[in-house]
């Protein structure tokens, strides 16, 4: 294995000196890519093209922000709007009115709901949609599906059993520091499964909380959200729809609005500030009237630059009808993924989901290796790659179409490896890991 540290591997070697963990966000580790030759570090974004820290350029057919840049990099509309509103200042003793525009476009834009509270980022979003929704059923058990951020209520999954949280995040997590009477109060179940979902109900008659993703990976069947509004009508349950990768990418706000779905809250973060942090919870008059009997503040839950983001980027995507632009590029990045695998015999399956499409290799053990040669290649070819694509309103047919070109010669490399066992061999890089790993300088 070839060492050539690039200089943002030498400054991710100095975070992890600084930083527990290196950063605040697992999906930004280069432990998830390459490892030994990832970037790293942007100096640069603009559209979907990044710059690293030794002037090198990439496309970016990866995470694109993690989600958070619908509109691409440095979209011009949205950081003329920001650059404009600083001038008059970012925060003060007085409200910004912005929030009260923020909130009446969330409440047109969703027409089941009567308030909205905002936060700035989706992790604390979901605790005060949970804390609210405890609150309006009286009951602290919550029953949930998928990833829903890194507060103790969700944690406390693995305080029944250590590994609850595998199938919903990722594996290896510990719950240090999460409060032990918290054991028992959140249950997962199955997504997509109604025999699951009916029996952790039956196992956990109070529990008054029905949590789940709007979609991640692949959409939920009209039978089994069915199954999860009559279980909740019946014990009584308030249903929390965690849109926050999933919103906006499909309509203009959640997938719910989309499948007849009929959720009280509903969350969203990450695309709604096309970049810039704000979240928001939306519900219906009932619950969010709740939220007034328990004590939720922030000063920072106030500041203009959100809120004047989500307004832009909002209004973007609503007039543009963005979310058919990344339904479209997804769909036209799956079906290459897919003929470029018949070409060359590789075994992939292709998500359903597709403004963030993702495939997955069929290779059991082998899959990390492989996913890690793919973004090792596709890296020496100028983009950052992974085998998920975030698609935002800056990726066209021409990038994609290029990076498929890309794609090929790629394939034809992870065939012969494949053929071979030869993966390992090809590596200049550790394999990539979705597990929780301490890391240590």
């Amino acid at each position: 294995m070839k060492k050539n540290l690039n200089s943002g591997q030498l400054m991710w070697q100095r975070a992890i000196k600084a930083i527990p963990g290196g950063n605040g966000l697992l999906s930004k580790r280069p432990d998830r890519y390459a490892p030994d030759i990832w970037p790293s570090y942007f100096s640069k974004s603009s559209g979907v093209e990044v710059i690293d820290l030794d002037g090198n350029k990439f496309i970016d057919m990866a995470q694109m922000g993690i989600g958070s840049a619908i509109l691409g990099y440095s979209n011009p509309e949205l950081i003329n709007a920001i650059t404009e509103m600083l001038k008059d200042g970012v925060n003060c003793t007085l409200n910004a009115p912005e929030e009260v525009l923020l909130a009446e476009k969330l409440l047109d834009l969703n027409p089941f709901a009567g308030g909205v509270r905002f936060a700035r980022s989706g992790g604390e979003a979901m605790a005060i949609a949970i804390r609210m929704a405890r609150a309006h059923s009286g009951r602290d058990k919550v029953i949930f599906s998928g990833y829903h951020g890194w507060c103790d209520w969700y944690l406390a999954t693995n305080l029944n059993k250590n590994d609850g949280l595998s199938e919903h995040l990722i594996p290896g997590l510990d719950t240090k520091g999460v409060p032990a009477g918290l054991i028992n109060t959140a249950i997962p179940f199955t997504y997509n499964d109604i025999e699951n979902f009916e029996t952790t109900i039956k196992n956990n008659p109070d529990a008054g909380v029905i949590c789940l993703e709007g979609a991640r990976y692949d959409f939920p069947s009209k039978e089994f959200l069915e199954a999860v509004s009559q279980l909740a009508k019946k014990y009584n349950m308030v249903i929390v729809s965690d849109e926050i990768t999933s919103g906006w990418r499909m309509t203009d706000g959640g997938v719910y609005k989309i499948n007849g779905f009929n959720p009280d809250i509903v969350v969203y973060a990450k695309a709604m500030g096309g970049g810039f942090a704000i979240s928001a919870i939306v519900g219906t008059e009932e619950v969010m009237n709740t939220s007034q009997d328990t004590f939720m503040s922030s000063t920072m839950w106030t500041e203009r630059v959100g809120f004047t983001a989500a307004l832009t980027t909002i209004n973007i995507l609503t007039r543009e009808k963005v979310w058919e632009h990344l339904i479209d590029m997804g769909d036209r990045i799956g079906k290459g993924w897919l003929k470029l695998s018949e070409k060359h015999g590789i075994d992939i399956s292709v998500t359903d989901f597709k403004p963030l499409i993702t495939m997955k290799f069929g290779y059991k053990e082998r899959n990390q290796a492989l996913a890690t040669l793919f973004i090792q290649e596709m890296l020496q070819r100028g983009y950052l790659a992974a085998t998920s694509v975030y698609l935002s309103y800056a990726h066209n047919k021409k990038i994609i179409d290029e990076y498929l070109i890309a794609v090929d010669e790629c394939f034809e490399i992870l065939s012969h490896s494949i053929a071979n066992n030869t993966e390992m061999e090809l590596l200049d890089s550790r394999v990539r890991s979705d597990s929780f790993n301490r890391i240590t300088p």
